[in-house]
């Protein structure tokens, strides 16, 4: 049977209609990745533009071309609209160069989001890699804000060396407000005293003594998602327990053009978060 999809919300009156935001700051945040914070230039939008975790924006730079970026701000704080970017093709090279006060354009919010009031009473475990800490860092906003309401939080991050690793000066914040973070590094470089080994190593050492009652968000490379089901699975976490978000090239964020598509679902609509069984006879077939 196929799995009910996450929540679909917060989605725009006007699917076409780009609002001008201006590049209030820009933080670097690894080497080819840093964070944009915008502003929307009408007082109205910037009052009244909410988000759910793991939705994404489409980014317009006129001349250049469009982009989904996933949204990896704090759903509560509407100061700014934060979106990390790596540089990866022509709209993210000239975002690059970009400076604070010049202005894009900005569609959305698109997209499903992850489960956090499926959560309420579960454990959760938040498995990431690379910049896939990006969409999930909402949900971990999310439910650190309503902390009473889930059972134990750990974050599981990988990245290929310790300067890949995004957020870094949050990690004694979430510790402190119950969340427990746990990084790897596939390479350690010399003064790194921390795990070295994909993320699935820590996965296979973590107790998990309610799997009946434990979701599993990931989010990261397609494969690093795949062996940390598997490893999931093999602890005994039920398929219907896990969600992943899904990353494919985004242009019209409403399932028009097909170029989102992934066998029956278009991941602009239907994802980027879905639960694993919705997806899983699909997530190995090469070149889909």
């Amino acid at each position: 049977m196929r799995g009910t999809p996450p929540v679909t919300a917060c989605q725009p009156a006007n699917p076409w209609l780009a609002y001008t935001a201006r590049i209030h700051a820009v933080r670097d945040e690894t080497p080819g990745v840093a964070t944009y914070d915008l502003m929307f230039d009408d007082p109205a939008l910037a009052d009244g533009f909410t988000f759910r975790p793991g939705q994404f924006n489409i980014l317009y730079l006129p001349g250049v071309g469009e982009v989904a970026i996933s949204i990896s701000g704090d759903p509560h704080d509407f100061s700014s609209v934060p979106h990390t970017i790596r540089e990866a093709g022509n709209v993210t090279h000239a975002l690059a160069r970009m400076r604070e006060g010049e202005t894009i354009g900005v569609r959305g919010p698109f997209g499903s989001s992850w489960p956090v009031d499926e959560c309420r009473g579960k454990d959760v475990l938040l498995v990431a890699g690379g910049i896939g800490l990006a969409p999930l860092r909402p949900a971990i906003y999310e439910l650190l804000a309503r902390r009473d309401q889930f059972g134990t939080l750990t974050l599981l991050y990988g990245a290929r060396s310790p300067d890949g690793l995004l957020y870094t000066d949050e990690y004694g914040a979430w510790r402190s407000a119950g969340i427990d973070v746990q990084t790897t590094v596939d390479r350690a470089h010399t003064g790194w005293t921390g795990n070295v080994g994909v993320v699935t190593l820590l996965l296979d050492r973590l107790p998990l003594p309610r799997t009946n009652d434990t979701l599993l968000l990931t989010c990261g490379p397609e494969v690093m998602m795949w062996y940390t089901i598997q490893a999931a699975q093999r602890r005994g976490l039920p398929r219907e327990s896990v969600y992943v978000s899904l990353e494919r090239n985004m242009n019209c964020a409403i399932g028009l053009c097909g170029h989102c598509q992934f066998g029956p679902e278009f991941l602009c609509k239907d994802g980027p978060v879905f639960r694993y069984d919705r997806v899983a006879s699909i997530l190995k077939v090469d070149d889909l």
